[in-house]
């Protein structure tokens, strides 16, 4: 997953999981929700790294001689 679906995905855990009223509610639950997210800073801890992908992938990265 890359960042934009992390962050769609939490917020449909946070404020999509119950009823909304109108497009003007929907819009302030949305923006609470990306300025507490934004104050809160998380980083993300990617799990695959690009040294992973060199050596699982390395059909797909050329090898350069030094």
């Amino acid at each position: 997953m890359n960042i934009a679906e992390i962050e769609l995905a939490v917020l449909s855990n946070m404020c999509l999981t119950q009823r909304i009223p109108d497009k003007d509610h929907l819009r302030r639950e949305i923006e609470a929700n990306i300025n507490a997210r934004n104050a809160k800073a998380a980083p993300v801890n990617w799990r695959f790294t690009s040294q992973d992908a060199r050596r699982k992938l390395a059909r797909l990265y050329p090898r350069f001689l030094n």
